[in-house]
């Protein structure tokens, strides 16, 4: 565990949103954080594709980098692989 700097500014609309969706601020800085870094590692899923590998994750056990990578790759849709593969 540590502390991670933000700015004010972000840190004001970690408030609002946190308050919103009754979550925590640090709950909702890390759900923001999941969603961030599963986006840069998987750019070809969109957020609901993002929100079920979570959901997916959850349902095996919980957070794990390597596991979310795998379901990931797993569970990219067949449109997207068929457009991924039209663009190679």
């Amino acid at each position: 565990m540590g502390i991670v700097k933000i700015s004010e500014d972000m840190h004001e609309h970690l408030r609002v949103a946190s308050d919103a969706l009754s979550r925590s601020i640090n709950a909702q800085a890390e759900h923001w954080m999941r969603i961030g870094m599963l986006a840069e590692l998987h750019p070809n899923l969109d957020h609901s594709d993002i929100c079920r590998l979570l959901i997916r994750a959850e349902l095996e056990g919980g957070l794990d980098l390597e596991k979310l990578c795998a379901l990931a790759d797993d569970s990219a849709s067949p449109q997207r692989q068929a457009a991924a593969g039209a663009r190679k």
